[in-house]
């Protein structure tokens, strides 16, 4: 819309649902996350006996079958059914019907990395082992990467714009802020929003560990391993799960006499244009991820009060992370609070930043910072106040999550009160 008399809509965040390693509940999903509970522990999908990293996020206790029917399930790979699943929990909790009103009015927008690789891997292995007979028909559909945010449009009739992001780790952050974008130049009254990832696979995990990117001294404590900012941190955990959020127009959710649960202030992408890997040494993707993020929510750095950081628990990543949010936000940076509940959850990639913004949402509801566990030695570079190990009551009313992922992407959402 370029009309000079356009006002964008505001945007608000009216449901949300999660299937994570610490709950699949968003009650059960907090109450875990300000008990400071780990979700990780030694890998039961695949023998990872002869691998250097043997731990990861699993989620032992998703049953489709409280979703959908288990016919329909079998016939889509682990991410879908996940994404489904959160997206049946976000579309009740905002009140709306299993149809949607106004089908055209509403959209999708999905984020994953890797999409149904489960597929992909039991095509190959299959097709190898049996020939033709041993491919399933489903093979083709359920592994590409559009096929979680195809299940949302199908199940809700979301007859309008449609789209998947693919952005490495930032595409669940990022699908959320370009699905505002669609309510913000009219394009729809409603987007169902958010991300899903499960790549516990041995391909996955060895990929990583090759990459040398997964820690290798905490297999027999795996409730540790994840440390972000702590000086004896070793890689990220590889998780899984998905999230899903309800984004509405303000005018379209009152309307229809919604409850909101936050508003969606800003959001911006951004790319480093350096390495497939390693950040950008002067952090200037970062850095300007984050500012533009702030242009677009009109506000200035001082009015954070909480960033939900990328924080994966890497060398690399939790420096430049430190020395970007300082670069953006000058003094007001150790005044800010800020936590990495990667430490619980481990790096869910393409879910971990719907699954975060998710959780700044809760912080803003309870007034409550979640912790960093497991940062027990302070890394000398890392001295911002992270919320080390215990949550922090404390009133929230912006908050900001970061998301960087391979390929130099950079995604950044801002949320807020709704008053």
């Amino acid at each position: 819309m370029n009309r000079p008399d356009y006002q964008r809509p505001n945007v608000v965040i009216t449901g949300m649902g999660v299937i994570s390693v610490l709950g699949n509940t968003i009650g059960e999903f907090w109450n875990n996350l300000i008990e400071g509970k780990s979700g990780i522990s030694r890998i039961t999908a695949f023998d990872a006996s002869g691998f250097p990293c043997q731990i990861a996020g699993e989620i032992r206790d998703f049953d489709p079958g409280q979703y959908m029917e288990i016919k329909e399930a079998r016939r889509m790979p682990r991410s879908s059914q996940m994404a489904l699943a959160a997206a049946i929990q976000a579309v009740r909790d905002a009140g709306l019907p299993d149809t949607m009103p106004e089908p055209e009015r509403a959209g999708v927008m999905f984020g994953t990395a890797m999409g149904g690789v489960d597929f992909i891997d039991d095509g190959i292995t299959g097709i190898r082992a049996k020939g033709y007979k041993g491919i399933s028909p489903f093979t083709a559909g359920g592994a590409i990467p559009n096929f979680p945010a195809f299940m949302v449009s199908k199940e809700f009739q979301c007859l309008g714009p449609n789209n998947t992001t693919t952005t490495a780790c930032a595409a669940g952050t990022q699908a959320v802020g370009e699905g505002a974008e669609l309510i913000r130049r009219g394009a729809a009254d409603l987007v169902i929003v958010g991300g899903t990832e499960a790549f516990i696979r041995d391909f996955g995990v060895g990929g990583f560990a090759a990459m040398r990117a997964l820690p290798t001294s905490y297999n027999d404590d795996p409730e540790h391993a994840s440390r972000p900012f702590d000086a004896k941190r070793e890689g990220f955990i590889l998780s899984e799960g998905a999230a899903a959020l309800v984004l509405e127009s303000e005018e379209h959710a009152k309307a229809r006499g919604a409850r909101v649960l936050a508003r969606l202030l800003g959001q911006a992408s951004s790319s480093d244009g350096y390495h497939v890997a390693a950040p950008d040494p002067d952090n200037k993707g970062k850095t300007r991820a984050m500012r533009w993020a702030l242009d677009d929510a009109s506000l200035s750095p001082d009015s954070i009060d909480y960033i939900n950081a990328h924080g994966t628990s890497t060398e690399q990543n939790d420096a430049s992370e430190t020395q970007a949010i300082k670069t953006v936000f000058g003094d007001h940076a150790y005044k800010l609070a800020i936590s990495s509940t990667k430490s619980m959850m481990g790096h869910a990639m393409g879910a971990s930043g719907a699954l975060e913004t998710v959780i700044c949402v809760l912080a803003i509801q309870h007034g409550m910072i979640p912790p960093t566990i497991n940062l027990d030695t302070p890394d000398p570079e890392c001295d911002l106040d992270y919320t080390p190990n215990t949550p922090r009551k404390r009133p929230i009313k912006t908050a900001l999550s970061n998301s960087f992922g391979l390929g130099g992407q950079n995604a950044v959402v801002i949320v807020g009160s709704y008053d």
